[in-house]
């Protein structure tokens, strides 16, 4: 067969261009002397500042994220207005000003409502940007606009158009978030199904995705997916070509169902078929099919333009048919039959709120994300009477089991690598062949649960690579409050084989298994690791490799979502200026003050 492991080259898949990010260079607008000597060296901060961005980030397709940079030096309203109208023209969905002497505060600053904003104000004597940047800040906090301040430790010397490397994280980390936002912006959530097992993250808030995250959504009977496998809508030459990439690479595991009601091969055989056409349709649904409109299906070959969905399956669908876990897992993975792309985004039993959690994640780092139960909690003395092995190291304090059926990504195994060959999930386009290669050989398929399952299906099975460091996650909405996050950094765990093995088979040995440490702060929620698993909001939970907190909360601060608990260093938590204003001795609380004051972004 064809290579399976082609890397494909980064593409917009939804609709809309991709947002830019907006330098405004402002300046002290008094000509005769003033204005003139610092012209140059301005419109050079906003080059270097537009360099640093387009050479170090991506938006999560892989294509690299551009910069507009104002056509002048902006002193007063009216050039501000010239900047703005070039933005608009230009698609710009993030804005950067930047500063190195005193300008008109409100006169030139960003006043878009909705639009993240930074302005970095150089660190120098000659014509201090610190002046302007202080100033700026109080205005935005009069305009109720919020703003990241970034402001370098160190004096600069005027001819010093260096950007210090504390300042091109503080860049750079805006940018991303930034752009998270701007990317989730009119794109659509698919709700195939409805509420599953009474799982309230799956009971869709619309109102939530469109005034938070500025996003629509679109409900879809599950009873599309068998129109659709009926009258066989979908590419048969596609299903082919994924028929014979599964039997090649997804190898089936044992059958852990009693032997007097395991199914026959003529029964798994057509779960198969079934599991394959229900992973296409789920991405026709989400973004579009041209092949459909050969067809003579031009309405389904548009797609619902969606960054991210979720399938009911229990009980309804799985009562009768098989269930949705190879096509949550493959869709969820960074390759398949196409070779490697960039992953889907599909929460099992439509789990919505964990969901967006997902994109939250792969937005950030471009790479698959893990969706878990958080299962289990064990304690070392539980661990010792069950297997008779005392937890050591990392693991002395207790440990977490993530575990679920669905869209645990292939890319959990673990068997992708940094260059120090610590285990990680790569951004998509990092991703090399072999790797892909292992994450299918590390990971058996075993037939669903019939208990579970009375449809049957094919259920994924591996374990993480210990060593890897990893946030865990969770998006929760409580009424009267609003959503709130959830964070927990951390590392994956390796367990003894046989102490893996049995503490895995006391619950469904069918599905993928991480083990997981928090790291403990000794206070609050992080007492320990048992405290972590006690204040967790719901079921369900995200791990993202990285330790990719201090990201979370800036984004979640451009949302004005509220961070419940979290293990971050203080230095490394990034917010607007303005939550300053609502206090400093509890960020936490001055979070929340903050994220009510300012309300939902979009509403």
């Amino acid at each position: 067969m064809p290579n399976s492991f082609v890397i494909n080259p980064p593409v917009n898949r939804l609709q809309g261009a991709l947002p830019k990010v907006g330098v405004r260079p402002v300046i002290d607008g008094r000509r005769q002397g003033v204005r003139e000597s610092m012209e140059t060296a301005t419109m050079q901060m906003a080059q270097a500042a537009a360099r640093l961005i387009t050479e170090n980030l991506r938006h999560a397709c892989g294509l690299p994220v551009e910069c507009v940079i104002a056509d002048t030096c902006i002193g007063g309203i009216a050039e501000a207005a010239a900047c703005e109208a070039k933005f608009e023209r230009e698609g710009v969905g993030v804005s950067l000003t930047v500063a190195r002497s005193w300008c008109y505060g409100y006169e030139v600053m960003d006043m878009h409502p909705t639009r993240p904003k930074a302005v970095w104000g150089f660190n120098g004597t000659e014509r201090p940007g610190a002046v302007f940047l202080a100033a700026v800040m109080a205005a935005h906090a009069n305009k109720k606009l919020p703003a990241f301040s970034i402001y370098g430790r160190d004096v600069q010397d005027a001819n010093d158009f260096s950007i210090p490397h504390d300042v091109a994280k503080r860049l750079l980390q805006f940018v991303r978030c930034g752009i998270a936002v701007a990317t989730m912006q009119g794109k659509t959530y698919a709700s195939m199904g409805n509420v599953s097992m009474g799982i309230v993250g799956s009971l869709v808030d619309q109102n939530f995705l469109q005034h938070y995250l500025g996003m629509r959504t679109m409900t879809i009977d599950m009873v599309e997916f068998v129109r659709r496998m009926e009258r066989g809508i979908y590419d048969h030459a596609e299903f082919e070509r994924a028929y014979q990439w599964v039997r090649t690479y997804c190898k089936e595991g044992k059958d852990y169902n009693p032997p007097d009601k395991q199914l026959t091969p003529e029964q798994k055989e057509r779960t198969w078929r079934q599991s394959i056409q229900m992973a296409l349709i789920a991405r026709d649904l989400m973004v579009g099919n041209p092949v459909l409109a050969q067809m003579g299906y031009e309405e389904e070959a548009q797609g619902f333009n969606a960054i991210a969905g979720g399938f009911q399956g229990q009980r309804q669908w799985t009562d009768h048919l098989p269930n949705g876990d190879f096509m949550e897992a493959i869709l969820c993975s960074s390759f398949d039959w196409n070779g490697i792309r960039q992953p889907y985004i599909l929460a099992t039993e439509n789990d919505y709120l964990n969901g967006i959690g997902m994109l939250f994640g792969h937005l950030l780092t471009g790479a698959a994300q893990i969706f878990a139960d958080v299962r289990t909690y064990w304690s070392p003395e539980a661990v010792k009477r069950v297997t008779g092995w005392t937890p050591v190291g990392v693991a002395e304090g207790g440990f977490l089991h993530l575990i679920n059926s669905g869209p645990a990504a292939l890319d959990g195994t673990g068997e992708q690598s940094t260059p120090d060959g610590t285990p990680t999930m790569k951004a998509w386009w990092e991703v090399q062949p072999d790797e892909a290669e292992r994450c299918l050989q590390a990971t058996t398929w075993h037939c669903g649960m019939l208990e579970y399952f009375r449809g049957g299906g094919w259920s994924t099975r591996f374990r993480t690579r210990g060593g890897m460091p990893a946030t865990m996650f969770r998006l929760n909405l409580v009424e009267g409050l609003g959503p709130v996050m959830q964070i927990a950094e951390g590392y994956t765990i390796d367990l003894p084989d046989e102490v893996h093995t049995i503490l895995d088979e006391r619950t469904n040995p069918t599905w993928p298994t991480t083990w997981f440490v928090p790291r403990i702060t000794g206070h609050g929620a992080f007492q320990d690791v048992y405290t972590v698993m006690a204040h967790w909001g719901a079921n369900h939970c995200v791990l993202s490799a990285g330790h990719i907190g201090d990201a979370l909360i800036t984004l979640c601060s451009m949302l004005r979502i509220p961070v419940a608990m979290h293990n971050v260093a203080p230095e490394r938590v990034f917010r607007p200026h303005q939550w300053g204003m609502f206090g400093t001795e509890d960020p936490e609380q001055a979070d929340y003050r903050a994220c009510a004051t300012y309300g939902a972004l979009y509403a």
